[in-house]
């Protein structure tokens, strides 16, 4: 009897070992817009290039929506047109938007089923990774090919790429060009090259400002879509004589959030730096983690470390109440307090420029 067990159990070993394990397709999401910060920081976005790379990069995680990382290319191409149409700055984001995204079951990605903000991203869709199973799709099935296709051939490519993408290889280091849009929305697509019509209102930049233009009352815990319009924001009119006696009040009320925002930051930056790979956390939930940026997923935190010397910061950007930077429709990931009037974000920068940002508000450590 003895011996049968022993034979029963290397016969279900053997037969365990044979049967077919998913393989999560992964790769450094950081390093699929690193060409793109480079070009944005040449062109002089300055703080703004890292803050829309790390929104967009992050839209490459398992947890990202099918149109995220298309949101997040239009923000690129936003960014650019406010740049003089940089062409760098659209070619590379026309080829982030075909960057394929990580696979944790090794299926197909779905593709977005709703037509981009900006013409140049017409036509365009992700590539899959190679090792991808081409005969199924994750998700819904909503989305198992491209806006205005009814296959893609060969299965797994992109307008970019003929084949599917070496697994954990990044597009932009196999092409440098964004290829032939395809699709029943190619028609519209605009070259990088073409001169689209910029909106009259001109990024900021990253250090906070009192003469920042504002959007009124942003809802409390509530990030902006990635593809949220610049054009948005409207310029406060010039202050009446009837509002000027106000102004004293409204100083010393923008002040007292300000600081209080600093503070804030102060606090969340170091409830982070206890933070490790292995800290619990909740789906979606974001951090600053070992000095990289994380995102929650699966009940474990998925970290991507900074580039350019930079790393891993909460930051105040809201100055005075009731109102919010237009900074904010640049997309940095944006945290409420408990207080709901508070707001930080989470961006890669230098140890400087955070010090400089939180020491803007009048907090000290």
């Amino acid at each position: 009897m003895a011996r049968i067990n022993i034979l029963f159990v290397l016969s279900a070993a053997l037969m365990a070992s044979a049967a077919p394990l998913e393989k999560r397709i992964a790769q450094t999401i950081a390093d699929s817009t690193t060409a793109w910060v480079a070009a944005c920081t040449a062109a002089g976005g300055a703080g703004q290039c890292n803050t829309i790379s790390q929104t967009a990069f992050t839209t490459l995680l398992a947890a990202g929506g099918n149109c995220d990382q298309q949101n997040a290319a239009d923000s690129m191409i936003d960014l650019a047109k406010t740049l003089n149409n940089n062409p760098d700055m659209i070619r590379l984001a026309q080829i982030f938007v075909q960057q394929p995204r990580n696979a944790p079951d090794s299926l197909q990605v779905p593709y977005c089923q709703t037509a981009p903000k900006n013409a140049e991203l017409n036509g365009l869709f992700h590539c899959q990774f190679a090792s991808s199973d081409f005969t199924k799709f994750s998700g819904d099935q909503t989305g198992n090919v491209p806006l205005g296709l009814s296959a893609v051939n060969p299965p797994g490519s992109c307008p970019a790429l003929d084949t599917p993408v070496p697994d954990g290889v990044q597009l932009n280091t196999l092409v440098t060009s964004p290829g032939t849009p395809q699709g029943s929305s190619a028609a519209g697509a605009v070259a990088p090259a073409a001169n689209s019509t910029v909106s009259s209102a001109s990024a900021p930049a990253a250090v906070p400002s009192s003469t920042s233009t504002t959007v009124d009352n942003v809802g409390a815990g509530a990030a902006p879509a990635a593809g949220a319009s610049a054009t948005s924001a409207s310029v406060a009119p010039a202050v009446s004589s009837t509002t000027a006696t106000d102004s004293s009040s409204s100083s010393a009320s923008a002040s007292g959030s300000q600081l209080q925002n600093g503070e804030d930051a102060i606090k969340l930056n170091s409830q982070f730096a206890s933070l490790t790979s292995t800290s619990s956390c909740t789906n979606g939930e974001q951090a600053c983690v070992g000095g990289g940026f994380a995102q929650c997923v699966g009940s474990t935190f998925q970290i991507t470390q900074c580039s350019g010397g930079t790393q891993c910061f909460a930051l105040p950007l809201v100055n005075k109440a009731g109102t919010v930077r237009f900074f904010f429709h640049q997309l940095e990931l944006l945290i409420t307090s408990s207080c709901l009037s508070s707001y930080q974000s989470i961006t890669c920068t230098t140890q400087a420029d955070a010090n400089a940002r939180i020491a803007a508000t009048g907090a000290t450590a």
